[in-house]
């Protein structure tokens, strides 16, 4: 069996990392596994490039060797934390997430063959979950995006955010004022600016917002 690493990380300086040093701690100890020490960073999880983090990955755990980590949300966002996975899993560290129990099993209780096996497939099972919250969360921000540009069109706010506008408010105003005196009709003044009907009737509902 190789060596125990802690890793334990907070988004911001305001948080504390006791609570994680404490779970990973209590872990080790619960099992009998010798813990050489914990590596901790107060940054965000958009990026990898945290100091002791770093340290850890690239010049501290070598094949055989195993990280804990208290919570997944902890090693960072899910699909940059895919690559580092897989990184792992290609250099043969074992990472144990607190809150998947299945990343607990006892490695020790088997035989070579049996331990590296079950190893594999821990790793290929993280690397899918992660996958998946990676595409999940890409869904997730499409539709939250699509969601609000549609309520911008329904409130005629579009053309502040998506593409540019055909004429600006004040020269709109200045043509449908001849509407609202009588002078000419709406489909009209449509044909005249060349504006389709959504475009021309979300000018309209502007003016009268503002008039």
């Amino acid at each position: 069996m190789g060596r125990f690493y802690g890793y334990n990380r907070v988004s911001s300086k305001e948080q504390h990392l006791d609570r994680g040093r404490k779970s990973i701690e209590r872990f080790c100890n619960e099992h009998d596994y010798e813990l050489v020490k914990i590596f901790e960073d107060k940054q965000t999880g958009r990026s990898f490039d945290r100091p002791r983090y770093v340290v850890l990955k690239e010049d501290v755990v070598q094949a055989g060797d195993t990280i804990v980590i208290p919570e997944y949300d902890r090693l960072g966002r899910a699909d940059q934390t895919k690559q580092e996975l897989e990184y792992f899993k290609s250099h043969k560290v074992r990472i144990i997430f607190l809150d998947i129990p299945t990343t607990q099993i006892d490695l020790t209780l088997m035989t070579d063959g049996m331990s590296a096996a079950i190893l594999s497939c821990i790793n290929d099972m993280l690397i899918s979950f992660y996958d998946l919250m990676a595409r999940t969360e890409l869904q997730r921000k499409k539709k939250r995006q699509q969601e609000g540009i549609e309520a911008k069109k329904a409130r005629g706010e579009w053309d502040n955010y998506g593409r540019p506008r055909i004429m600006s408010a004040a020269d709109f105003a200045r043509h449908y004022q001849r509407v609202v005196d009588g002078s000419i009709g709406s489909l009209a003044l449509m044909r005249e600016l060349e504006l389709n009907k959504d475009t021309y009737f979300r000018y309209v509902r502007e003016y009268k917002q503002t008039h």
